[in-house]
């Protein structure tokens, strides 16, 4: 059982021999590579020991329960302790999304529901800056456009992890985000106290370590400047700091104005860039991810909703993992962790399956 550890082991133990090579630390690239590697497979084998030293001590009571019936009362906790620790093993050994320790890009659009959905747009922005926050991850608002209101029509905003482990990553926990996000509410706008269902579009992308990472050749790229603009379509700027970005060969256009510098767009452009045509690239490899991916969102209605934000009843429902609580004011602060767990949760059980729950 779990013969393949012993490979992971032999992997784990050269990674470690290379992360005391003092050249390893001039390469950045390379030594981020490595040290993702090496705490994903710590936990295999940190988690196989601890499964190991639960067999040896069931067997060793079991011996001996014979003769002492302290040992015979120890066997129920140690059978329990063994069988938890050999799922964790299984789980642990589904070979993880490649993608788990990269940062992500986020970006949030309104959609059915006109000023309500761009209302709803902010308070989606907040929720995953708190849940950021809880998490120790960095943000930088790349981009964004207001709305009169005071909501956006659509932003985007990067999230940083501090963390080498890819179980600790942001697309490891972000990418279920993506999706179609329903709200039902009375809106800042109704006078008559009606009900109202409207819906914002969500769409996470890993981001690209590296700018090499992904190559794009200048002579593939549209780049135009314009002025900026505000809420109604007025300008707030004198000069063309504002870019737009087109990828001729993917059609992928990108817009930036948030910053003054016409450079400064141009970078978070290129960051934005980067990220879908990654992401293009790993769903035209992969035809897992490619469903995965291109199921996150199709049309910003209320008919492809992943999940229910019902606000008269502080209700939030996960559509595709049945979860539901009653605690909606708490999760708009950012307390995201449970219903994320429980997507993680059911990924892990539709992989177990998909592998016959052979680890």
């Amino acid at each position: 059982m779990f013969e393949s550890v012993a490979t992971l082991q032999a992997e784990h133990d050269d990674l470690q021999r290379q992360l005391s090579d003092p050249e390893l630390h001039g390469d950045a690239a390379r030594s981020k590579r490595v040290n993702r590697r090496y705490a994903e497979l710590s936990r295999i084998v940190a988690a196989h020991t601890a499964w190991e030293q639960s067999v040896d001590d069931l067997e060793a009571a079991r011996e001996l329960a014979s003769e002492d019936q302290a040992f015979a009362d120890e066997v129920p906790a140690l059978e329990a302790t063994a069988a938890e620790n050999e799922e964790r093993l299984r789980r642990l050994l589904i070979p993880r999304d490649p993608d788990d320790a990269r940062d992500v890009i986020m970006e949030i659009k309104a959609g059915e529901g006109g000023a309500e959905s761009m209302l709803f747009v902010a308070d989606l922005l907040r929720m995953y800056l708190h849940y950021a926050e809880s998490k120790g991850w960095k943000t930088e608002l790349l981009e964004r456009t207001e709305s009169d209101l005071g909501g956006y029509k659509d932003v985007q905003v990067a999230v940083k992890g501090r963390s080498t482990d890819p179980a600790e990553g942001v697309w490891a926990h972000l990418k279920y985000e993506g999706g179609v996000h329903r709200v039902q509410r009375v809106p800042a706008t109704e006078s008559q106290g009606r009900i109202h269902t409207s819906a914002a579009g969500v769409l996470v992308f890993p981001e690209v370590d590296e700018p090499e990472e992904v190559e794009i050749s200048p002579n593939d790229l549209k780049i135009d400047v314009f002025r900026s603009s505000g809420p109604g379509g007025q300008s707030v700027n004198t000069t063309d700091s504002a870019v737009r970005i087109t990828h001729l060969p993917t059609g992928i256009v990108v817009s930036m104005q948030n910053e003054k510098s016409q450079l400064q767009n141009r970078e978070a452009g290129m960051r934005v860039l980067r990220a879908r045509i990654l992401a293009k690239q790993q769903e035209e490899i992969d035809a897992e991810a490619s469903a995965a991916r291109r199921s996150q969102i199709r049309t910003v209605d209320r008919s492809e909703r992943i999940r229910t934000y019902n606000f008269p009843e502080n209700r939030i429902a996960d559509h595709r993992t049945g979860y539901k609580a009653y605690n909606l004011d708490q999760v708009m602060d950012g307390a995201l962790e449970p219903i994320i767990q429980s997507a993680i949760t059911a990924d892990e059980e539709s992989r177990l399956a998909a592998l016959g729950g052979e680890a």
